[in-house]
């Protein structure tokens, strides 16, 4: 799991980037081939909003897994159900 101070990080090296500053990028360790993506994600953002953004994409991932474990559960208990004994 990423922690919330990258989130911050990739916003403010982005917002850096579209200024103009070049080196704004390589002082918080991020390349450039990284930029166009974190554009792609948090582009026009506030750091605030792209922390929530990242906490509901963690919590449905989370929520997505409860309910692949849910359907596996029930999955196999129609298959024990439907066996003769």
């Amino acid at each position: 799991m990423r922690s919330r101070s990258s989130v911050a990080r990739q916003v403010i090296a982005q917002r850096s980037a579209d200024r103009g500053d070049p080196e704004a990028a390589r002082e918080r360790c991020l390349n450039r081939g990284y930029l166009p993506g974190t554009r792609d994600q948090f582009g026009g953002m506030d750091v605030s909003d792209a922390r929530k953004l990242k906490a509901l994409e963690d919590e449905n991932a989370r929520l997505k897994r409860l309910l692949a474990e849910q359907m596996l559960d029930n999955a196999m208990l129609k298959d024990v159900a439907s066996r003769k004994w």
